[in-house]
């Protein structure tokens, strides 16, 4: 696996995807970082995504250059509500951390020509592990919740040893008849 390449779930790729039709007339460092997430991406079934990895909606400590850390939640637009917590993948630095693993670096160029050194330090909450707890959580209720409403008793008809035990009905027949019902 090469040092730069992003995991992604499949509805995350189809999403990256669009983006890069939506914005195929743009031009410039967003656009050239989405073509090099889509050509060194790997692609896995949201259940099979590690919880380490930065997907959409993830919430994610990172720290750019030797600068403090930053929390924020990778969102696929911008968005009015609420300032200051969301980090778009419309934005550069969300479209750099989007798909990384906890510890992966990635170097990026803004359009002024400065260059950032960003560190996915964690994932604090990732939406595709959050839902495999909850259905980890509910498989272990689970058997309580269907047991029978009925016991089946072994030995439930009365059988005398001396009887022919293939035709266990009083007329012979194997046949319960209208009574069973």
């Amino acid at each position: 696996m090469r040092h730069d390449t992003c995991i992604l779930t499949t509805k995350d790729f189809a999403m990256l995807e669009a983006l890069y039709d939506r914005y195929s007339s743009t031009s410039g460092k967003w656009r050239a970082l989405l073509y090099r997430k889509l050509d060194t991406v790997n692609i896995l079934f949201r259940d099979d995504v590690p919880p380490n990895v930065a997907t959409l909606n993830s919430r994610v400590c990172f720290r750019i250059d030797s600068g403090d850390a930053d929390t924020r939640v990778l969102s696929h637009d911008r968005m009015t509500l609420p300032v200051g917590l969301l980090l778009p993948l419309t934005s550069l630095r969300g479209l750099a951390l989007f798909g990384l693993r906890e510890g992966q670096a990635i170097s990026i160029g803004d359009d002024e020509g400065q260059t950032e050194h960003i560190l996915l330090e964690r994932v604090l909450y990732q939406p595709e592990a959050a839902r495999m707890e909850r259905e980890a959580a509910s498989r272990a209720t689970l058997p309580a919740s269907r047991r029978a409403a009925f016991r089946v008793v072994s030995g439930g008809l009365d059988v005398s040893p001396s009887s022919d035990r293939r035709r266990p009905f009083s007329d012979g027949s194997g046949d319960p008849g209208p009574s069973a019902a």
